[in-house]
C-alpha cells in the first residue's frame, strides 16, 4: 500500500495554512471602464453647450432694449434656442408662399452675381436641400474594391446612375460615397459600376458608427 501524503505543518505543529490570495486591483480596467462612461456625458454637454451658445449668439438681431439683459439685467441660456426656432419657423411661413417666394428668388438671383458669393451660397443651398428635403440622400451601404483590388472599404450609393459618364463610358455607373474615418462629413466621390458593388445589410447608421469609432464597434451579423 502506498504512503499517505505527509500534510505540511507549522513550527507549532498543526497544520501549515495557504497565505491569504490577496485581491487584485486592475487599475487600468476601472479607468477605461470609467472613461466610458464619462467620455460621451462629457462630449454630449461639449456639443450642446456649443451649440445653445451658437443660437444665444442670434438674440443680436434683435433691438438691444429688448435683449434679455436690458429686460431682466442678466442673460438667460438657451433663450437664444427659442429665438432661433420662432424665426425659422416664421422664415419657413413667409417663403412656402407667393410672395415669399419671389422675393427669394430676387434674392438668390442678386447673390447669384456676386462671384464669391455665388459660388459659396449655391453650394451651402445644393448641399442643404439634398440633406434637409431628401429622405434618402445615402440609399444604401455597400463593399466596394478601393483603394486597389483586394482592399474593400465601406460606401454609401448617393446615385443609381450618372447619366453623362455612363453614356461615354458605355457602363452604368453609381455613384458611391467614401468617407474616412473617424470624420464621416468628409470624404469623396467614385464612380464604380453595379457589378463591382457589393450591398451590405447594415444599415446607414450602423455603418456610420462603424466608422466614427475606426470600425471597433461593428454592427452583428447572423451567421
Amino acid at each position: 500500500m502506498s504512503e499517505p501524503l505527509a500534510v505540511p505543518r507549522s513550527e507549532q505543529g498543526g497544520p501549515q495554512r495557504a497565505p491569504p490570495v490577496r485581491r487584485s486591483w486592475n487599475l487600468r480596467r476601472y479607468l477605461v471602464a470609467g472613461m466610458l462612461v464619462w467620455l460621451p456625458v462629457l462630449a454630449t454637454i461639449w456639443v450642446v453647450s456649443f451649440i445653445v451658445d451658437v443660437l444665444d449668439r442670434t438674440l443680436v438681431l434683435l433691438p438691444e432694449h429688448y435683449r434679455p439683459q436690458a429686460i431682466f439685467g442678466f442673460s438667460i441660456p438657451g433663450l437664444g434656442v427659442l429665438f432661433a426656432f420662432v424665426v425659422l419657423l416664421l422664415t419657413g411661413l413667409a417663403v412656402t408662399n407667393l410672395v415669399g417666394r419671389q422675393l427669394v428668388a430676387y434674392w438668390e438671383e442678386l447673390l447669384h452675381r456676386i462671384p464669391l458669393v455665388r459660388s459659396v451660397y449655391g453650394g451651402v443651398k445644393t448641399f442643404a436641400e439634398s440633406v434637409l428635403t431628401s429622405t434618402h440622400s445615402f440609399h444604401q451601404v455597400v463593399a466596394v474594391e478601393y483603394p486597389r483590388a483586394g482592399i474593400w472599404s465601406i460606401g454609401f450609393v448617393t446615385s443609381e446612375d450618372v447619366p453623362e459618364v455612363s453614356a461615354k463610358t458605355g457602363e452604368q455607373l453609381v455613384s458611391v460615397f467614401i468617407s474616412p474615418a473617424p470624420n464621416p462629413t468628409a470624404g469623396f466621390i467614385i464612380l464604380v459600376p453595379r457589378s463591382q458593388l457589393i450591398p451590405l445589410e447594415m444599415t446607414i447608421d450602423a455603418a456610420m458608427k462603424m466608422i466614427v469609432t475606426c470600425g471597433v464597434v461593428t454592427p452583428p451579423y447572423p451567421r
